[in-house]
């Protein structure tokens, strides 16, 4: 077996603030992540992993979570009139291809803003454009065959539009072009594609999102196979006091900083359970 591995979940804006707060109050209390093996990034958790691989203190991340909205930030909302489709499309399916190919429609057929202006978001988000070192793979599903697909540096995707492709959310954001075809949101097959981890012997888990219906699989389910192939698996998800500051609607950047607090905070609760696995 491989030996560690960090699993990043989707979560909106407030998800990457919360996940950047678990993982600074984390080396605060002696349990640092940032050296995983692998680095798993879904969504808002690509986002974070490519910030961790390129090397920026989380100290560093965390302080820009905390401050104020960036002017390259854009509020949406996921109301219930999306969340509705969604459901629409996972409906009387229990195959991964078929819910990905209807949730890709929704995605293809909703007025959103332009790529182009999308993508400026991530060049003002991101610091740096080029794949980092280490091993990060960054997932989405492809619009028309609802196939999922996995990014890493040898790809040949450059690292901009993978993890556009990632956070892209069906009906909210316009599927990203790549090589000719469009990619959604990879939190549209797994709100953290934790199985992307097996064979490592030491997994945490870090996910907003983790609960999974129709053939979207939970973080739950994926972290059960995971130890039944003899992983060591820590799954950590917002407690009371971070679902409070996350809010109902994880599009809104002006939650970030609260988000961060509460991830930070919870970070003491769980280092204990998370250095008896990484720590080893």
């Amino acid at each position: 077996m491989a030996d560690i591995a960090l699993v990043l979940g989707g979560g909106g804006l407030t998800g990457i603030a919360w996940e950047t707060g678990i993982l600074s109050g984390l080396a605060e209390n002696g349990v640092d992540l940032t050296d995983a093996d692998l680095i798993v990034g879904t969504s808002a958790g690509s986002v974070v992993g490519v910030d961790i691989r390129a090397g920026t203190p989380l100290a560093e991340l965390y302080k820009v979570q905390s401050a104020p909205t960036a002017p390259t930030e854009t509020s949406a909302k996921m109301g219930r009139a999306i969340m509705l489709r969604y459901a629409m499309a996972v409906s009387f399916t229990r195959k991964p291809l078929v819910a990905g190919r209807r949730i890709g429609k929704v995605a293809l057929r909703s007025k959103t803003e332009s790529e182009a202006e999308r993508r400026r978001v991530f060049e003002g988000r991101m610091g740096t454009l080029e794949w980092p070192a280490g091993d990060l793979k960054i997932t989405a599903v492809e619009t028309i065959t609802g196939e999922f697909t996995v990014f890493d540096a040898t790809s040949g995707v450059s690292l901009i539009d993978a993890v556009g492709a990632s956070c892209a959310v069906p009906g909210i954001w316009p599927p990203v072009t790549i090589n000719g075809k469009r990619y959604m949101d990879g939190g549209m097959r797994s709100a953290a594609n934790a199985d992307l981890a097996a064979g490592y012997q030491r997994v945490v888990v870090i996910a907003p999102l983790h609960q999974g219906f129709g053939p979207i699989v939970s973080v739950a389910r994926q972290a059960q196979q995971l130890r039944a192939h003899g992983s060591s698996v820590i799954v950590i998800t917002p407690d009371s006091a971070a679902l409070e500051a996350i809010g109902k609607n994880v599009l809104d950047p002006a939650n970030r900083p609260a988000a961060a607090a509460a991830g930070q905070a919870q970070a003491g609760a769980e280092a204990p359970a998370v250095a008896a696995v990484w720590n080893v």
